[in-house]
């Protein structure tokens, strides 16, 4: 029997090894359902670009079928496009099969409601119920459903990109960018998308295969091919995308990565500056964000770890947000539509670059900047809670402890966070300050206090 522990079912959907935790079978099951929670209707499958997505969405629907659903094949498509078609199409839901950032031997599949979000964690209790329970809607063969194509799937997604966005203004600047979509779903509208505004685009990997050319999470490290890159061809800036294109990382003109961090920094900035409202992210997002808060005078609300944590607060605020996001280069605009989403996070840069008249080093140098350090180490989320317990005691008295999401402590220069993963069998490890010794010594220092605590538990 093949082990379950790679197995991820949370608010960020489920995610696995392909052939160990993540079959076809257990696709099937859980769009079984997912179909009967909807109540049948139009499905949107839609899927990034690994080896493994023509299996999974082949299997969901399957699973799609047999409830009584109709499912709307949408092909490769980027997950913000996913998202936002699917509201605009009406859907009765929709289901992508991604592992977002995840190495090319994972998979997953993301549950989407009718409003084109991810299901909160009421929704994915109710719907989990019903898997747990197998208490599927079955039709008799006579009422199955017919599989729709719907081809073009990106363009409505792209003209609201399009309209969000300075066009002229970005065209006139004649902008060279070094695209690396690392053959994700990506590559179906990033170049489309900046060929649209003007920019003269020198395209990396941009052909939708899933055979990645570096590692899927576009962390500094990861990147480093794409830097040279950008030096080597006289590039204005460079764009990474990740497998679905949520995630974008940000170089410079001289080839060197800003942090995923930034990402979402360099969006605020922009659209606070023409747009007064809040700032919404989560609990390891960089304080960056707060100084920028303070800087234009608005307000910061922080969430649990989660984009559907992240929307359903951009949604909530008041006063209303206007930028919110991840700080792993996930932008969420809700002008466009209220998601992660590297399109929009380009179209900001992009459009600040088109103002700023300076390049892309100096704006950014002009932003708030912090050193943010992320590290993980194996372990459940059940051990990760127990580690918790100990090391609160440990820092009550030192620091000011929050407990919405794992363990975050602030102090005066610098904060630390423990948590256990959404979507890997991990535990997160993060450490910020001003400077890189300072973040280094901290996240030290806690991993020191970890490695005693685990001799408690």
């Amino acid at each position: 029997m093949k082990s379950a522990t790679t197995l991820k079912i949370s608010i960020s959907g489920a995610r696995g090894i392909i052939g160990d935790s993540l079959t076809p079978q257990l696709a099937a099951a859980l769009a079984q359902a997912f179909g009967t929670y909807v109540g049948g209707g139009p499905v949107l499958v839609g899927r990034d670009a690994r080896s493994s997505g023509i299996m999974l969405a082949e299997a969901v629907v399957s699973g799609l079928l047999a409830v009584g659903c109709r499912p709307v094949d949408v092909g490769i498509l980027p997950i913000p496009s996913f998202l936002y078609l699917t509201k605009e199409v009406r859907a009765a839901g929709g289901i992508a099969v991604t592992a977002s950032h995840n190495p090319r031997e994972w998979n997953g599949l993301k549950f989407i409601s009718r409003r084109g979000l991810y299901l909160t964690p009421q929704q994915t209790e109710e719907y989990l119920d019903i898997y747990h329970q197998g208490a599927f809607d079955f039709v008799a063969a006579g009422k199955f459903r017919t599989i729709e194509v719907l081809p073009r799937a990106a363009d409505a997604h792209l003209r609201r990109l399009l309209n969000r966005f300075d066009g002229e203004a970005i065209r006139r600047r004649r902008i060279r960018v070094v695209l690396d979509c690392n053959n994700g779903a990506g590559a179906v509208l990033g170049p489309r998308f900046l060929r649209e505004l003007g920019c003269d685009v020198v395209p990396l990997a941009c052909d939708p295969t899933g055979e990645f050319v570096h590692p899927s999470e576009p962390t500094p490290e990861n990147i480093a091919g794409v830097c040279r890159a950008v030096k080597t061809a006289r590039a204005d800036i460079g764009f990474v995308q990740d497998a679905d294109a949520d995630r974008l990382a940000i170089i410079d003109e001289r080839g060197r990565p800003l942090g995923e961090e930034m990402t979402l920094v360099w969006a605020a900035s922009r659209v606070l500056e023409k747009t007064k409202g809040s700032i919404v992210c989560n609990m390891s997002s960089t304080r960056a964000l707060d100084d920028l808060a303070a800087r234009h005078g608005v307000k910061i609300f922080r969430t649990r770890i989660g984009e559907v944590n992240v929307v359903e607060k951009v949604l909530a605020a008041r006063p209303r947000a206007v930028i919110g996001g991840e700080g792993n280069g996930g932008v969420i605009d809700p002008e466009i539509h209220p998601c992660r989403d590297s399109f929009a996070a380009m179209g900001h840069v992009l459009d600040a670059l088109a103002a700023g008249h300076k390049p892309v080093s100096a704006l950014a140098g002009a932003l708030p900047r912090y050193v943010l350090l992320k590290d993980r180490i194996e372990g459940s989320a059940e051990r990760a809670h127990r580690l918790i317990r100990v090391l609160r005691k440990l820092y009550e008295d030192k620091g000011t402890v929050n407990l919405l999401d794992g363990l975050k402590v602030d102090f005066p220069d610098h904060w630390i966070h423990l948590r256990p993963s959404n979507t890997e069998p991990v535990i997160r490890v993060l450490a910020e300050a001003k400077t890189e010794i300072r973040a280094r010594r901290a996240l030290a220092a806690l991993r020191g206090e970890i490695a005693a605590a685990w001799r408690k538990i």
